[in-house]
């Protein structure tokens, strides 16, 4: 049996005749750039997740970068990021000229550790960039109250967590991308909310950084032929605006699905011994967007998994704190531990909402024999 790491042609399937709709209408209408496909996924974004301003750009990486500019960091300042993450997020500050800080994570949630936080501040540090990473959001409310203790911007990087949510002390229910001065998305096609190819998206409640954004994203123009600070062509396409216009309708039941999957995946996997399952912390709703598991012998499993037909990835094998880009900034191995070590045993299985549960288990029984060896 061969099962791919990531399947999205039931998905087109399901939708396609709303998507060939989409298509027509875009083309027939002419309007390609900023066109009322953007603008309308713009107010259905914003409303999905209880936000007042939304405005779609070119990238997650640019929702991230033009983000940052809004909130004024630039040359001088720091940002905190966790060394687990995709280098997207630190990318995006150091395009800005501040330098990204590096903090450790959480062994079993794999995203930034909130009591590792305040000893990266310095009288330089603006703004902090929690990732929810894997689907499932960080610990946001100790971050939010160190970002308020010490007057920090925080920005969201949901980057994959869409419709991912962070269950507040008082028992609320916030939808991730929600609870800080901005969120972050992509629409990558692989992303829970894909698009037809690279996408992304900022949301805000402050309508200043609302207006930043939207000359930012359209070379700081005001109007037509005024540019008024300098600016940058990040615009999400109409074409693309149009498909997640589509896909939004599917969200939930999506993630759903990628819900129902990791519940077969865990209870499968139950009794496999060397295997460390993912954790879904009491205060998420974990939306899958990977399911990672993780061994000591990674470099076999995958092996074996690939000769059985079974497609795995590994997200993440360098800490950013290790990569080359970033060897100026003076970390070195040991510094995070916790990222490092897991940096070497995670294992993302096949995870999508349309994967089948007699795939799942043959999955599973793969593994066991492997690990029973």
């Amino acid at each position: 049996m061969k099962i791919p790491f990531l399947d999205l042609s039931q998905q087109i399937k399901e939708a396609k005749k709303d998507f060939n709709a989409a298509f027509n209408k875009t083309v027939k209408n002419y309007d390609f750039i900023l066109g009322e496909e953007v603008a309308l996924f713009e107010k259905e974004f914003a409303q999905y997740c209880h936000k007042k301003f939304a405005v779609g750009v070119n990238s997650g990486t640019d929702a991230l970068f033009l983000g940052l500019l809004s909130l004024r960091v630039g040359p001088g300042d720091e940002v905190i990021v966790p060394t687990f993450t995709y280098i997207a997020t630190a990318l995006a500050v150091s395009y800005t000229g501040a330098k990204p800080v590096f903090v450790d994570i959480n062994e079993r949630t794999y995203n930034i550790d909130p009591g590792k936080i305040k000893a990266a501040i310095t009288n330089r540090t603006k703004a902090i960039i929690p990732v929810h990473l894997y689907g499932q959001p960080a610990d946001m409310q100790p971050i939010l109250k160190i970002a308020k203790a010490y007057n920090l911007k925080a920005i969201e990087d949901t980057a994959q967590a869409h419709g991912a949510k962070y269950k507040m002390p008082n028992g609320k229910w916030e939808i991730a991308g929600s609870m800080t001065d901005i969120g972050a998305f992509s629409f990558y096609p692989t992303k829970n909310l894909g698009a037809f190819g690279d996408g992304g998206m900022c949301l805000t409640d402050d309508e200043g950084i609302y207006k930043k954004l939207l000359m930012l994203r359209d070379y700081g123009r005001r109007s037509r032929y005024e540019h008024i600070t300098l600016g940058y062509n990040s615009r999400l396409d109409t074409i693309q605006a149009a498909v997640l216009r589509v896909k939004l309708k599917h969200l939930d039941k999506w993630n759903a699905l990628r819900r129902r999957n990791a519940k077969i995946y865990l209870r499968e996997l139950q009794g496999i011994k060397g295997l460390i399952f993912p954790l879904e912390a009491g205060y998420a709703y974990h939306v899958y967007h990977v399911f990672a598991i993780r061994v000591k012998n990674r470099d076999r499993v995958i092996e074996e998994l690939a000769k059985k037909g079974i497609r795995a990835l590994i997200h993440y094998p360098i800490p950013l704190h290790l990569q080359e880009v970033y060897k100026d900034l003076g970390y070195k191995k040991g510094d995070f531990p916790v990222a490092e070590r897991i940096a070497k045993e995670i294992l993302s299985l096949p995870m999508y909402p349309h994967l089948k549960e007699t795939q799942i288990k043959f999955i599973t029984s793969v593994l066991k024999d492997i690990m029973d060896k």
